[in-house]
């Protein structure tokens, strides 16, 4: 039985009161580890408040998308297709805005798909994940470590979480919720993204309407998951100049700033349109 459509996909959506008519739809995805959930802790009332459609993914095997039993047999292609089916679900094109591993999705979406824009937020870069890997392995290995384990279903340690996503203050109620809400990855999509399935930049720009015009890559000063180099490395790829966030971490949409990152989008939109 094709495992992509024994049951529907998690489309978590905030519809404006007051929408822009000039903009199209926004679909973001999540990264690693998480589900549509860290969108809508912020993001889409937010979006949604300034006019526009805002509508989060879970791919297969995350939050209360189809089969997590079935998680590690995803493939990146396969979040892919995951795009494709809700992008399918809108009633126009949406701006893709993807975070961590969901910047890669966009990437490999952009391979043979068109969008009117792109977002990347500390996107693991078309260079793919092994310099973060290895980065992560010798200036934290207790964080690369305990990132393994969850990978696996393990348990993880507050502090990590901490970590891995945030450089600002973080209430433990909110930490405690985030670590509930966490779940392992899938080992073949990781794989994917160190070495086996990386993004060819050329191809993508052809599907931008106007190229590196249509795309924005933004990335925090202090992520310990995707330094600001390899950030600056992703938007050097495209030829397009990186926006770096002062004293914030790798969970952009989550961090106590979140408002800065949102509303540059919410600009760098606007700007396109006029």
């Amino acid at each position: 039985m094709n495992k992509h459509h024994e049951n529907p996909l998690e489309l978590l959506s905030a519809a404006p009161e007051q929408p822009r008519a000039d903009m199209p739809p926004l679909l973001f995805l999540h990264g690693a580890y998480t589900a549509a959930w860290c969108w809508q802790e912020n993001f889409l009332p937010f979006f949604a408040a300034a006019g526009f459609h805002s509508h989060a993914l879970s791919f297969s095997g995350h939050g209360n998308s189809r089969r997590r039993d079935h998680l590690d047999s995803y493939s990146i292609d396969d979040y892919v297709i995951d795009v494709e089916e809700a992008v399918a679900r809108l009633p126009a094109p949406p701006v893709l805005i993807g975070h961590s591993m969901g910047g890669f999705v966009v990437q490999k979406y952009l391979e043979r798909h068109a969008a009117p824009a792109a977002v990347l937020m500390c996107a693991v870069p078309p260079q793919g994940l092994a310099a973060s890997a290895f980065g992560m392995l010798f200036s934290r290995p207790s964080l690369f470590s305990d990132l393994n384990r969850l990978m696996s279903d393990g348990q993880v340690a507050i502090e990590s979480l901490r970590d891995a996503l945030f450089a600002q203050p973080v209430s433990m109620d909110d930490l405690l919720r985030y670590d509930r809400l966490a779940q392992p990855e899938s080992h073949r999509a990781i794989w994917d993204m160190m070495l086996f399935n990386l993004p060819h930049t050329s191809r993508m720009l052809e599907h931008l309407p106007d190229g590196r015009d249509d795309l924005l890559v933004l990335g925090a000063e202090l992520d310990t998951i995707m330094p600001a180099s390899l950030v600056e490395m992703t938007a050097r790829s495209f030829g397009v100049k990186a926006t770096l966030y002062p004293g914030m971490g790798h969970g952009l949409m989550l961090e106590r700033d979140w408002r800065k990152p949102a509303q540059d989008i919410i600009d760098w939109l606007a700007r396109r349109q006029a």
